[in-house]
């Protein structure tokens, strides 16, 4: 697409939501970039809901944060969730509506449980708005549409509640690329990318501090070890780095988090069951300390028990990976800009990575397991 450089100032686009008034919102520049029509919960109007439902096509859902979850008492719509976005189940405004499909009783749903003082009473399950829980801290851990529908009210001064669709095609398949700007422009709706708004959020706020190095000698290397403090986790994660990355130089990077079966047990694994051995701790020190520089991040992203279970259980050929990459890329992406690796060969799989490039991080190749 490489159009994000005409979208209007950050300004401009949270100076729209705080007026209530509707936004694009895009992943990136890429050509398989998705998108959705944003606007603050607690001002949205039949309007709004009718031109999502008519213009956007997509579901009308609700972006909200832990803490508003856990205010409104909102159960996960399923029991085990494998999908990228978390669902609560959904909802609908105990008082003042009909049949509750309609845009004006939609419009009261999202204003009713986006309410400063909204209360588990003031609503009733089932109904036909589908709140979204977006992962603590939003963009910076996630680079997710619930969390930059969550963001961006935020910080034009509303409650931290989006409603959202996202934007279909003729066909009904989701709109992509070029057809996202085009859609703004034609409806006369500013735009914001989620790498733009990473960007300024990293430029404006800090999540990570960097409390100890020290060095560690390891069967592959002398490695600097960086331990970050993840203030709105309280978590722990460690960057160990091999040389001295060159930010204009693709570096040798493994982010992950520490998993019992692949980097304890090593075995059972998907990759293990082709042949091939999956990039687990110790291999992903080895490959980096043959190449003589590196990054590779711990993630201080806990197993559940029942995730082990999981692990264990399943045949090798079906044992579930990790949901891993789009949940940790933000805290993952912080750490790798502070160490000084930009440009990045990943020790992974492809994956499909999302608003990247508001972290200043370029994905230059993937190395598989081999």
């Amino acid at each position: 697409m490489n159009a994000t450089h005409l979208l209007p100032p950050m300004a401009d686009v949270l100076a729209a939501l705080a007026a209530g008034e509707r936004v694009v919102v895009i992943e990136d520049d890429t050509a398989e970039a998705t998108g959705c029509v944003l606007v603050a919960a607690e001002r949205t109007t039949e309007a709004d809901v009718n031109f999502m439902a008519a213009e956007a096509r997509g579901l009308v859902c609700l972006a909200i944060t832990e803490a508003r979850r856990d205010r409104l008492q909102l159960p996960p719509m399923a029991a085990s969730q494998r999908q990228r976005e978390r669902y609560t189940v959904s909802i609908e405004a105990a008082t003042g509506v009909s049949t509750g499909i309609s845009a004006a009783d939609r419009a009261l749903t999202l204003r009713v449980a986006a309410a400063a003082r909204a209360q588990p009473a003031d609503l009733v399950q089932p109904g036909h708005i589908f709140p979204v829980v977006a992962q603590a801290d939003g963009v910076l851990r996630r680079a997710g549409f619930a969390e930059a529908c969550s963001d961006l009210p935020r910080l034009a001064g509303r409650v931290a509640a989006g409603a959202y669709a996202m934007l279909l095609d003729d066909d009904g398949d989701l709109l992509r690329g070029p057809g996202l700007l085009a859609f703004a422009q034609r409806h006369g709706i500013p735009a914001v990318s989620i790498s733009g708004l990473i960007h300024h959020r990293l430029l404006t706020e800090g999540t990570l501090r960097r409390t100890h190095s020290t060095g560690l000698d390891t069967p592959f290397g002398r490695f600097a070890v960086h331990a970050y403090h993840d203030a709105p986790a309280d978590a722990l994660h460690l960057a160990l780095v091999l040389g001295e990355p060159d930010p204009c130089k693709p570096v040798l990077t493994r982010v992950q988090a520490v998993e019992m079966q692949r980097d304890v047990l090593a075995f059972g694994t998907p990759a293990q069951s082709t042949s091939q051995p999956a990039w687990n701790l110790e291999r992903s020190l080895a490959r980096i300390g043959a190449e003589g520089c590196g990054v590779l991040v711990l993630l201080d992203e806990r197993e559940s028990p029942q995730q082990r279970l999981a692990r264990l259980a399943a045949p090798p050929a079906a044992a579930p990976a990790p949901a891993f990459a789009q949940r940790a890329l933000g805290v993952g992406a912080q750490i790798l800009r502070d160490v000084g690796a930009h440009k990045l060969r990943l020790l992974s799989h492809p994956v499909p990575y999302r608003a990247v490039t508001g972290f200043d991080l370029e994905v230059t190749a993937f190395v598989p397991p081999g």
